[in-house]
């Protein structure tokens, strides 16, 4: 019999300590983009394999914005922008996955989107440098 393991983890904190692996995942959206003209010929359950692959790691890079975001002031245009597009993020991932390249590439623009957020929020994160008077 198979036994399954919870993780109980409500401050998200296990999930914080694991670095995102970006590489591959950027790969598989350049690839699924990049597909034109007439749809590649792959079976159903491989266009639900690619869904849930991009949809998950759409869900552990929004988790990385959201606690960015929730660090800036409230007043702060980065993180008004960043609801934005979790906002979106949310909507489109409470949608359903269907097994065709339509879905999948909007998952991996998704993805795109969220990985261009979460590079912005790093970038204001970091203070400007000082500059010196001559």
């Amino acid at each position: 019999m198979d036994q399954q393991h919870i993780l109980y983890d409500p401050e998200g904190l296990w999930e914080q300590a694991l670095p995102l692996d970006r590489e591959p995942y950027l790969s598989l959206v350049t690839a699924v983009l990049a597909w034109t003209g007439p749809e590649p010929v792959l079976q159903p359950r491989d266009y639900e394999q690619l869904n849930l692959q991009l949809t998950g790691h759409a869900r552990a890079v929004a988790g990385d914005v959201q606690r960015r975001c929730a660090a800036l002031p409230k007043n702060s245009k980065a993180r008004a922008l960043a609801e934005v597009v979790l906002g979106e993020a949310e909507r489109r991932l409470a949608a359903r996955p269907d097994a065709t390249v339509a879905c999948v590439q909007n998952r991996a623009r998704l993805v795109r989107a969220l990985y261009e957020r979460l590079d912005h929020l790093k970038a204001a994160e970091r203070p400007a440098p000082a500059t010196t008077a001559p």
